[in-house]
């Protein structure tokens, strides 16, 4: 079926959803109808949708296609929408073809619009015009959240690290805020001109000391729920890719992340589709006789591409007698820039080779294994 027949016979629509307002902008290829209902009403967007097909002549049973870009309202649209029979498509606002021109008008109705045409195109078989999001399922979802709030957890206890730090430094005094003793030594900190720091400092210090230490104990709490779901179901799938990982050296809580967030719930058919994922593969440029390599697209997962560069290093200091490190060293020992551009190659040659591992067993050649 052509473009034109399928539009005829099917309604397209685009969100640009707000806070308040949500803007729908409707299309069967000849004429655009818009609304606007309030925020998360379904009901509302349940009328519209048959209202836009009495207006144009659509049967009841017209087919819906929909799409609206990733952001805060996360997938639980796309699942609301699925559950209506309605074909939705989730898009990576990044990946959105745009006009390059230094001034274009721009609003959400013309957003609306523009995403309809993308929207046309695609069914349709054009593909390249815009990125769609992969959705996980409610469960695969729901498995991410503890490692994604000990993420947040750890980079706020480093806030209040620095913040104990700078406050000592406007005195002249340099502490390591969390080791043993480091009460006993703020007590007899003292000035430039030996006196005692101010009783509002001391003060202000140990409400960042009490802030941490909740801290510590809600990030100690869960870890251990982490590690007792791997304990009360040993047979999963994604239980047995974790401990997999887990039994390289180099490689401990980190593997929650890549399990959870990466290996345990897409598939992947080769090699290239991880680096992309990831946002690991390269970024040619060539016109006419310029051609040159502009860096990592970094246009996949952030999370995962700066957890692969942090183990690469990690790598390097615990599997010495590896392939990789081997490769690595060769290519890249003399030091200097090359060693950190060569550690983004190893980041992703690194990714590869575990998901190598988890998905066909295939060990990394040379990697050593933790003891019992």
């Amino acid at each position: 079926m052509n473009q034109a027949a399928l539009q005829s016979s099917s309604l397209l629509l685009s969100f640009e959803l707000g806070n308040s307002k949500w803007l729908l902008t409707f299309g069967n290829g000849q004429r655009v109808r818009r609304a606007e209902i309030k925020a998360r009403d379904l009901g509302a967007l349940d009328a519209q949708i048959d209202a836009a097909r009495k207006k144009f002549n659509l049967v009841p049973s017209a087919p819906v296609h929909s799409c609206y870009e990733a952001g805060r309202d996360g997938f639980w649209l796309h699942r609301a929408l699925s559950a209506r029979g309605v074909s939705n498509l989730v898009i990576d606002p990044s990946s959105i073809e745009v006009n390059r021109r230094m001034r274009r008008a721009k609003n959400d109705s013309l957003d609306g619009e523009a995403l309809l045409r993308l929207l046309a195109r695609y069914i349709a078989g054009e593909r390249r015009h815009f990125r769609v999001v992969r959705v996980p399922d409610e469960k695969d979802e729901d498995a991410r959240r503890p490692q994604r709030e000990l993420e947040r957890l750890t980079k706020e206890r480093t806030a209040h690290i620095n913040r104990i730090r700078s406050l000592l430094a406007l005195e002249g005094v340099v502490l390591k805020p969390g080791s043993a003793g480091f009460l006993a030594a703020l007590g007899n900190a003292r000035r430039w001109d030996g006196t005692p720091l101010g009783e509002h400092l001391i003060a202000e210090i140990h409400d960042e000391l009490e802030r941490m230490a909740l801290l510590e104990r809600q990030i100690k709490k869960l870890r251990r729920q982490q590690d007792a779901r791997v304990e009360h179901a040993p047979e999963d799938v994604k239980h047995k890719k974790l401990e997999a990982l887990r039994r390289l050296k180099g490689i401990n809580r980190s593997a929650y992340v890549l399990v959870f967030e990466f290996f345990g719930w897409r598939a992947f058919a080769n090699r290239r589709q991880l680096g992309a994922a990831a946002g690991l593969v390269g970024t040619p440029y060539q016109s006419g006789d310029k051609m040159h390599e502009q860096g990592i697209s970094k246009a996949g997962s952030a999370r995962i591409r700066t957890l692969m560069v942090e183990l690469a290093w990690s790598w390097l200091r615990f599997q010495p007698r590896s392939k990789l490190t081997q490769w690595f060293q060769q290519r890249f020992g003399g030091g200097g820039r090359l060693r950190r551009i060569g550690i983004v190659a190893l980041a992703r040659r690194l990714l590869i080779a575990l998901w190598r591992m988890v998905e066909h067993g295939v060990v990394p050649e040379g990697a050593a294994f933790k003891s019992a």
